[in-house]
């Protein structure tokens, strides 16, 4: 039996986000945004397709009998514009037009890719969201942001893009490797960081639920994360203000993103980055050593890093220049002066970030 919970997002144009334990529901919600026998284009990549390609498909030949599915390689190293230009050609190859439908079936990489492709495509097709990986489904799917990276730097080439629908079907984290897993949880952690003390603290009473993938408990930590950026995006959707704070721990996790080549999955960047930021909220005496250390293990027992080795830290502060957030190149860097209570900063030195590096990258005592 399919359970549906629908918020509507006050965003222009609105769209709901769907919560769902399957993908029941998926037919009448597109039916009812009057895509009915429109070409329907399915944009996965090759992690997702043999898991719920098919599944997808399925769901939607009620609502059109022409559903094509087209995927990418996965990884985020292909989350560049040589593979954009494959997805405009597959579209025109199927003669889509303006009226049809692409929907993004994936973790980030696809839904932002996916996106980007909707956003420029005969100047703009309707497109939906099911995002796939828990970091899709409490952070990237949510917002409307879509893009690639250019030669490597985070998300360079993109623009804002609202979908017409975000439908998450909470079942298939039961698939997710750990790795993954715990990856999204670093944003579900920063939202309590940034926004909810109190969803914070829930999240540690219910460290062990969250890590035996509990149905009940994942949907209600889903529900929770997604409202707290649905919130923080709704009054700053262009991100001028207040959605910078969404940025918690990505300016140096980014860059040690970037350094690492991406070995490194996006959510154990960010974790790392969470930790340099609130060491220096901690230096600038915003923060208490109790607080700081709270915060820092708290990643642990998620299966997160709290340490890094094999990375210059001059290079790392190097490459925050570079950074999409930097401004007339002064690093906008979100730090805490309280659990729930973040603000953006502009007066964050290269030193105060080389010193965060430096507490976090692990270097071996050889003596």
């Amino acid at each position: 039996m399919s359970e549906v919970m629908t918020v509507n997002y006050q965003e222009k144009p609105c769209y709901n986000i769907v919560f769902d334990k399957s993908f029941d529901g998926l037919s009448k919600e597109i039916k009812d945004l009057s895509f009915e026998n429109r070409k329907i284009a399915i944009i996965t990549d090759t992690n997702v397709e043999p898991l719920y390609a098919d599944k997808v498909k399925k769901a939607l030949l009620p609502v059109s009998e022409n559903v094509y599915v087209y995927a990418i390689p996965a990884g985020e190293e292909n989350k560049n514009l040589d593979e954009i230009h494959k997805i405009y050609a597959f579209l025109i190859e199927n003669h889509f037009d303006r009226h049809d439908l692409i929907v993004a079936l994936g973790g980030g990489v696809v839904g932002d890719m996916a996106g980007f492709t909707a956003s420029t495509y005969l100047r703009g097709i309707s497109f939906v969201q099911i995002p796939t990986t828990l970091l899709a489904q409490t952070d990237s799917s949510i917002g409307g942001k879509t893009g690639v990276d250019f030669d490597g730097y985070k998300n360079m080439v993109g623009a804002f893009y609202m979908p017409k629908l975000v439908y998450m079907n909470i079942s298939v984290l039961e698939t997710l490797d750990d790795r993954q897993f715990f990856s999204g949880f670093a944003e579900v952690m920063k939202h309590g960081l940034i926004k909810d003390q109190k969803f914070y603290l829930w999240l540690l009473e219910n460290m062990y639920e969250i890590c035996e993938k509990d149905m009940d408990i994942l949907l209600e930590m889903v529900m929770h994360s997604c409202d707290i950026k649905r919130k923080v995006v709704e009054k700053d959707p262009t991100e001028k203000g207040d959605r910078m704070l969404l940025n918690f721990g990505h300016t140096l996790g980014h860059a040690i993103e970037k350094a690492k080549d991406f070995k490194l999955a996006h959510g154990e960047c960010v974790a790392l980055g969470c930790v340099a930021a609130a060491y220096i909220s901690w230096k600038k005496e915003l923060l208490t050593m109790e607080e700081f250390y709270e915060i820092r293990d708290m990643f642990v027992p998620f299966n997160l890093p709290i340490s890094i080795e094999d990375v210059d830290a001059e290079e790392i502060v190097k490459l925050t220049k570079s950074d999409k957030k930097a401004d007339s190149d002064k690093v906008r860097f979100v730090l805490l002066k309280g659990i729930g209570k973040a603000f953006v900063s502009t007066d964050v030195t290269d030193k105060e970030m080389l010193d965060a590096l430096n507490e976090i990258i692990y270097v071996e005592d050889n003596e």
